[in-house]
């Protein structure tokens, strides 16, 4: 492997201050320790906490109710963890996560992985047993005799940042590493852990004033000189992900100047429109066979990659998706070009995407001819239309025409944010719902946590200040919903269920690899009595000509609203590559 990264320099600079501290310093007015943390968030920007209350935690959630913080109390700390991840994603602000001690603590870490590998900024703040209290059996105990320390309460892979605060002469420190993480560029996942006495306790030092200068990571002149001798070289591809979400006009530009087929991972949809001629499809987890055409006819000299890892579900590591020449690869992370295809030669930039794209289309000025030079035949993708699908009166929905309907009322016509969760529903709608633009369409496809957007849906609408639509399988509802949190803050959130009475994608899959007798059935649940027994309107779809109104009574509707589509469980969801996937590394009966 030929992997080379280049020297970046800082060409911008913004002014982060962690928190203006004169407030503090009042002689007039004492803190307590959970006050002045509250502060601190504040003035970070944090708008919005998340959480589930507890007697160990009490001290400071009384505190965020008394800050201009909105404080959202949660059925479950997973729920709210997730909530958080969608929510900074829809406002660009960091959120609060806060939980009680131990079951809190341990509820709340698998959305904080989630928001880990997704790339949010979320602050989780937790209680943990006092001092005098330890190892003697307090309720929850949270201390090294009951839980382990490393990685839940230390920096590591959970967390970027991770501390226990025995005392208030450590604000200053934590203040400090919290402004610096929230000013780097990507994600920032900090856990900072209260023991309960401590956050009763006064401040006891002042927080001086702290001014940080960030810059944004870019290549420096000689990286784009040679990343524009590269390109020049020869026809290349240009792979967006979703690190490249805020690149969208230049991205588009660059393909628009330089002819180049573009592709997309699942969670980078939109960002390239996916009805411009330029567009082959979408890659990986319910991708397209034109990608697999593009690759094979046109063959690419190089591929640029714009924010993406290029992982399982982006590239499931088809060799076909190997470049002639390998690969130019851009992110803000330096560990992610060259991961993926080991074997293949990269040349890696460490960038700002909008930076380094902006930068190379100084040297490729737009053509006087934009016609694309794509054949259709290779980029055209069975899309179906309205008008080609004859609804049946007397059967099942099938996905498809499902998919076809929120196509329709939802995505184009009306400004909503669609997010697809874990299962067939992530599939069908990878492969088959089309965006224009970007900050549409959300989907995890690394941690892929089900009940991630069951229950990030409300954090979406409530900072989004918009619609956001759910569609979710039957199980995933059933596992981690926050329906009762969004009808008591009256978030106009929408579920779409895809009910089919399974895990339809593990029964699908399981007979693909060729195990044949697992159960993975679910007694079919009425998900619309449960809405309304939890205060939330819905209704349910047992046929295909009944789901365009049902969706638009759901995008009309003002209260958190539930669509229950009874599903064919026959339909074969596109995860062909996935089941291969998975056949290549053993897991399989024949």
């Amino acid at each position: 492997m030929d992997v080379k990264f280049q020297d970046t320099q800082a060409n911008t600079t913004k002014e982060l201050n962690s928190s203006k501290q004169s407030s503090h310093s009042k002689a007039s007015e004492t803190l307590s320790v959970a006050e002045t943390v509250v502060k601190i968030l504040e003035e970070m920007g944090v708008q919005y906490a998340f959480g589930v209350s507890g007697g160990a935690i009490a001290p400071v959630w009384a505190a965020l109710h008394q800050s201009s913080i909105q404080v959202l109390h949660f059925r479950h700390e997973a729920g709210a963890a997730f909530a958080a991840i969608e929510a900074y994603f829809a406002s660009d602000r960091p959120v609060v996560v806060f939980t009680t001690t131990g079951p809190g603590i341990t509820n709340a870490l698998t959305g904080l992985l989630a928001a880990r590998w997704e790339g949010a900024k979320v602050i989780f703040v937790s209680a943990s047993t006092s001092a005098p209290q330890r190892g003697r059996w307090a309720c929850q105990e949270t201390s090294t005799y009951t839980m382990p320390s490393a990685g839940i309460f230390t920096s590591g892979q959970i967390f970027h940042y991770a501390t226990t605060l025995e005392s208030s002469d450590e604000l200053p420190e934590v203040s400090r590493r919290l402004a610096l993480g929230l000013g780097q560029p990507g994600g920032f996942v900090a856990h900072i852990s209260i023991p309960t006495n401590i956050q009763t306790s006064s401040l006891k030092t002042s927080l001086p004033r702290l001014t940080l200068s960030h810059g944004v990571v870019t290549a420096a002149e000689e990286t784009i000189a040679k990343s524009v001798q590269l390109l020049s070289e020869g026809p290349f591809a240009i792979w967006v992900g979703f690190g490249a979400r805020g690149a969208a006009k230049e991205i588009r530009q660059l393909a628009e100047n330089t002819g180049a087929g573009v592709m997309c991972s699942p969670r980078g949809k939109g960002i390239f429109p996916e009805d411009h001629p330029q567009f082959v499809g979408v890659t990986g987890f319910g991708g397209h066979e034109s990608v697999f055409r593009y690759m094979q006819e046109y063959c690419p000299l190089r591929t640029l990659v714009l924010g993406t890892r290029l992982g399982e579900l982006t590239s499931f590591w088809n060799p076909i998706m190997a470049p002639r020449q390998g690969f130019l690869h851009v992110d803000i992370d330096p560990e992610v070009p060259g991961t993926a295809y080991p074997s293949i030669e990269t040349f890696a930039v460490q960038s700002d995407v909008r930076v380094f794209v902006k930068s190379l289309l100084k040297y490729f000025p737009e053509r006087p001819d934009k016609t694309t030079v794509l054949s259709q035949s290779i980029v055209k993708r069975s899309i179906p239309e309205s008008n080609l699908i004859n609804l049946h009166a007397d059967a099942q929905v099938r996905p498809n025409v499902l998919m076809n309907a929120i196509q329709k009322l939802i995505v184009e016509e009306s400004n909503a944010v669609v997010m697809a969760e874990a299962g067939n529903s992530l599939v069908w709608a990878i492969n088959l719902l089309r965006f224009a633009e970007p900050h549409r369409f959300r989907v995890s496809t690394g941690f892929g946590s089900m009940g991630h957007f069951v229950t990030g849906v409300v954090g979406a609408a409530l900072t989004g200040n918009r619609k956001a639509v759910a569609i979710v399988g039957d199980g995933a509802m059933l596992m981690n919903n926050e329906v009762s949190t969004a009808v008591k803050y009256q978030v106009p959130t929408v579920w779409i269920v895809l009910n089919d009475g399974r895990y339809n994608i593990c029964e699908q899959g399981m007979g693909y690899l060729g195990f044949k007798d697992a159960d993975a059935t679910i007694p079919q649940v009425d998900f619309v009595k449960l809405a309304e027994g939890m205060g939330a309107e819905g209704v349910r779809v047992k046929q295909e000509t009944e789901v365009q109104a049902a969706l638009e009574e759901a995008i009309a509707a003002t209260t958190p609203f539930v669509v229950d589509v009874v599903i064919d469980p026959t339909q074969i969801a596109p995860t062909q590559t996935r089941n291969q996937s998975l056949f290549s590394q053993g897991a399989t009966n024949y």
